[in-house]
């Protein structure tokens, strides 16, 4: 059975580099940023995404985030794969839960979900999940 769920994240630390710079094009970049879950999702992340900017301000990024929480009850870690976008102020992103990825309790975890979060605003997230045993 899978169940839907919404919490909220906040940016704890943000260390973005340039991974290649080149005259006349846009810069991409690398990035590991920490955050703190609360709501449904209760714990930290840290989060590693590429990232490549366009030259009106607008961004796409890719990435990995292994999550440290407590869902349900259930407490371990779980891995996520995250595509998005930064425009008009707000970034926005679907993920997937990495099958096989999880530790713990949530070892069994598999889900998806997104979220939109503006410059230094908590971001809203929806998560729908379930666990192996479930299904």
């Amino acid at each position: 059975m899978k169940t839907t769920v919404s919490c909220t994240f906040q940016i704890t630390g943000w260390d973005e580099k340039p991974s290649q710079i080149l005259e006349d094009a846009p810069k991409l970049s690398h990035a590991n940023i920490t955050q703190s879950y609360s709501g449904a999702i209760e714990g930290t992340s840290s989060v590693e995404y590429l990232m490549s900017y366009s030259t009106d301000g607008t961004a796409c990024f890719v990435g990995f985030k292994r999550i440290c929480a407590v869902v349900a009850g259930k407490r371990g870690t779980f891995v996520a794969r995250h595509s998005g976008s930064f425009s008009e102020g707000k970034a926005r992103s679907t993920w997937s839960v990495v099958e096989g990825a999880g530790s713990g309790e949530l070892v069994n975890l598999s889900g998806n979900g997104s979220y939109v979060a503006g410059h230094g605003e908590p971001a809203q997230v929806s998560f729908e999940y379930s666990f192996e045993s479930d299904r």
